[in-house]
């Protein structure tokens, strides 16, 4: 088996780019290619190109009807459905190619680990989550993260777990496998009654055989670091120890940091640095070290994504930065010409310490009552004691 991990890359992938104006600009996958080059984190390290998904991956996971849709849309005169040409998904040129190497991208991620070539493989392109099987939603096209799943699925692999730690829920990967026992799907996001898809109750669990496979702990407006970190570890050590994935997928959203402009938790940098090490202990811990890192969400692109990203990357090759790190000037320069009037950071850091007191089974704030509903909605189905701060 292997170790090393295995970084699908390919510029093309900046091809999926919705429009200057809007929130998703694939200038924050150049700049965090760009500081982790900068900082020495890719040194020694091979890029893999991906090709693009083929229509029998995309099918593992989308309608015909859709597929046909997405590639007719550039040249339609006409309203094609299926949720695209909104301001949240507009038409754009090779839409259909943009968006299948990036499902490409995912699964040549998941082959290198299915294949024994890595342990842990990454496409920070990736991670669309809000794709449905039959239309586009939240700058979603195809899912990469199902349709890479689908695809281990089919290679025999018997248990994935897909833990989602982007702000909004992971609605399309749940979605996809809400019935189906061999994924379990577990998101903390921002509560679905103050943020968009408006879905992720702790009350919804999975269906059928499924019962107990999927985890939702939303989080009040304004969650910091602390309450943030308290709330993952109620929960999410819990149900991998008691589901033992053979391969763990994350996607890793940028955009529960206090900067974001498109939500309302409050997290640091500093503590999405120190859940990237949760990450990679849970892989280790839980999943045979087998692991599966995505991009996601994150709409502050020059602050805060390329920092964060390039933490996530350290982590996977075990080459952690430290926080005080200074901003090479190269980067800066760099960036200062792209953005518009945006102060840019100089340290890999916000300043803050992501320590956090561990849940002891009372409930004593508003973070608290999630982390009592999300145990109490679906410890009981996995043999759990929800009210035992042991499990």
């Amino acid at each position: 088996m292997g170790s090393q991990l295995a970084v699908v890359w390919d510029e093309s992938v900046l091809e999926y780019d919705l429009g200057g104006h809007h929130p998703l600009h694939p200038i924050r996958l150049d700049l965090t290619m760009r500081l982790a080059n900068s900082l020495g984190v890719l040194d020694g390290v091979e890029t893999i190109k991906p090709e693009p998904a083929t229509e029998q991956d995309l099918l593992r996971v989308h309608t015909a009807e859709y597929m046909a849709a997405v590639r007719a849309a550039p040249l339609s005169a006409w309203e094609v459905g299926h949720g695209l040409g909104t301001d949240d998904n507009p038409i754009f040129d090779r839409m259909h190619e943009a968006s299948a190497l990036i499902a490409g991208a995912s699964i040549k991620a998941a082959e290198q680990i299915v294949s024994g070539v890595a342990d842990r493989a990454v496409n920070i392109a990736g991670g669309l989550h809000h794709a449905m099987a039959d239309r586009a939603a939240g700058f979603c096209v195809y899912n990469d993260c199902s349709a890479a799943i689908a695809w281990m699925l089919e290679q025999g692999v018997e248990r994935i777990a897909y833990l989602d730690v982007d702000v909004h829920h992971g609605d399309g990967v749940q979605a996809a496998f809400y019935d189906d026992p061999r994924v379990m799907t577990i998101s903390l996001h921002q509560h679905p009654v103050t943020l968009w898809p408006g879905t992720g109750f702790a009350t919804e669990v999975g269906r059928g055989n499924a019962d107990g496979t999927a985890v939702n702990v939303p989080l009040p407006p304004g969650t910091g670091d602390a309450d943030w970190r308290r709330a993952f570890h109620a929960v999410v050590p819990s149900v991998l120890d008691q589901f033992r994935p053979q391969v763990l997928v994350t996607q890793c959203g940028a955009d529960a940091h206090r900067d974001d402009p498109l939500a309302d938790l409050s997290l640091t940098v500093d503590a999405q640095r120190a859940t990237y090490q949760d990450l990679r202990d849970l892989a280790e811990s839980y999943a045979g070290g087998k692991w599966l890192a995505l991009g996601g969400g994150g709409y502050s692109l020059f602050r805060v994504v390329p920092r964060a990203w390039t933490h996530l990357l350290a982590t996977l090759l075990n080459r952690d930065i430290a926080p005080e790190t200074t901003i090479p000037e190269d980067w800066i320069a760099y960036a200062v010409r792209r953005a518009q009037n945006v102060p840019m950071p100089t340290s890999m850091s916000d300043g803050a310490d992501p320590s956090f007191e561990r849940w002891s089974g009372v409930t004593a704030s508003a973070v608290d009552t999630a982390i009592r509903d999300a145990r109490h909605a679906v410890f009981p189905l996995l043999g759990l004691d929800p009210a035992d701060s042991r499990d």
